[in-house]
């Protein structure tokens, strides 16, 4: 209608990229919870998801607050 391209709008750009972090911190905590299930050790799983380890304990403990 303005011959505006929305894809190239700053607006646009900075949506998307929150949305790609959002996807990102999803996957890292269904991820945390899988290995941690499996009877991975929380080092190792912050050694693979490249974070630190009150990171993976937080997120855990934030998981078995929601499961109970």
């Amino acid at each position: 209608m303005f011959g505006i391209n929305l894809e190239v709008t700053r607006f646009y750009q900075e949506a998307k990229e929150e949305g790609r972090q959002e996807g990102i911190k999803e996957a890292k905590c269904e991820l945390i919870t899988r290995f941690l299930a499996s009877g991975m050790s929380m080092e190792k799983v912050a050694q693979l998801l490249n974070l630190n380890i009150e990171q993976v304990k937080l997120i855990s403990e934030q998981d078995s607050s929601k499961s109970t």
